[in-house]
């Protein structure tokens, strides 16, 4: 019976050259990073709004875009995805590729409040990697101009002596400007009722239209109808008085200490982004930032530009998220 054929090989590589081809392979898998980072960016970016087109986390966006666009080389393309107190945009940006393609707009809603107000979050702040700081959004306790309140002051002798009988309106439970109304209530003694809405646009209708009398809103939202006169500011919630209201006290000139807070916005890429990427990212933001025409038009819109690098805003989420979570928890304050 006939052997049955044997199969041949080819003769082994050499150690030397096996080691050399190991070697190259290794080189490679270090430097792709690198050379993706080199070409970055080559196509549009995405970049998320986990809030409604037309309020001020998307104003902010839109102003900054072109101009950070410009310097890249590359068109930055708005992606709204509002829901759930920010977490569907968040949690969309958060399974993105980490190419650099996948901007967020991250604010202390999704970045300190929401991992208080939610038993469970869909991602988590170490999803991301903070590019840099971009502009605060001063806030305002504000009434409609037909209430009869004209100063914050007697606002503040209203609510102490009549607990339950005003309400405030907010863009929604856990936001920033329910969070300052309810700081002003702990340091006050005040008790007001919380009425929430979805979203700042829809509370400050409700606000002009007399149907809700009072509410802390941005600067953003509230400044052209302070300066139509349908809303009066009282006070802003801030360490110094705000530039664009240079005749409204603080709190704290008002005798009630430490009620500070704004909101802010920092942009953010998801963990894993090549590093060179976050660098340049955030060097063009910066850049980007001090372009004095958008700088005027930001400041216009009552923002406060702030830029920092990302170190400096994960120490601000860092402390940020010390306070807060103390203060929901003691309010004993939920989203569920």
């Amino acid at each position: 019976m006939p052997t049955r054929p044997q199969p041949t090989f080819a003769p082994a590589l050499s150690r030397r050259v096996a080691l050399g081809m190991m070697a190259a392979l290794a080189a490679w898998s270090l430097a792709a990073p690198a050379a993706r980072a080199d070409s970055w960016p080559a196509k549009p970016i995405r970049w998320v709004v986990a809030y409604p087109a037309g309020g001020g986390s998307d104003f902010l966006a839109r102003q900054l875009a072109p101009q950070l666009g410009k310097q890249l080389g590359q068109t930055l393309v708005i992606d709204n995805r509002p829901g759930a107190a920010g977490q569907i945009g968040t949690d969309n940006a958060a399974k993105s590729a980490p190419d650099g393609y996948t901007l967020l707009s991250g604010d202390n809603g999704v970045m300190v409040f929401n991992s208080a107000l939610f038993r469970k979050l869909p991602y988590a702040v170490s999803d991301f990697v903070p590019v840099g700081f971009m502009a605060r959004f001063p806030l305002v306790l504000s009434v409609n101009a037909q209430s009869g309140i004209s100063s914050a002051t007697q606002w503040l002798d209203l609510v102490k002596k009549n607990p339950g009988k005003f309400s405030y309106a907010s863009p929604g439970i856990g936001s920033p400007h329910h969070l300052a109304m309810e700081l002003i209530k702990e340091r006050s003694g005040s008790f007001i009722v919380h009425v929430p809405y979805r979203g700042t646009a829809f509370a400050t209708q409700d606000m002009l239209a007399g149907v809700v009398p009072m509410g802390v809103l941005d600067t953003a939202a509230a400044l052209p109808h302070f300066r139509s006169g349908k809303l009066k500011p009282l006070a802003v919630l801030s360490a110094r008085r705000v530039a664009a209201l240079p005749d409204v006290p603080t709190f704290a000139e008002l005798g009630i200490k430490d009620v500070e807070l704004s909101a802010w916005q920092g942009l953010f890429v998801p963990k894993g982004t090549p590093e060179p990427i976050v660098q340049r990212l955030g060097a063009e933001l910066q850049k980007a930032l001090a372009v004095p025409e958008v700088k005027a038009r930001l400041e216009d819109f009552g923002l406060e530009v702030a830029p920092s690098d990302g170190a400096a805003l994960a120490r601000h989420i860092q402390r940020e998220t010390e306070f807060w979570h103390a203060l929901i928890k003691s309010r004993h304050i939920t989203a569920e």
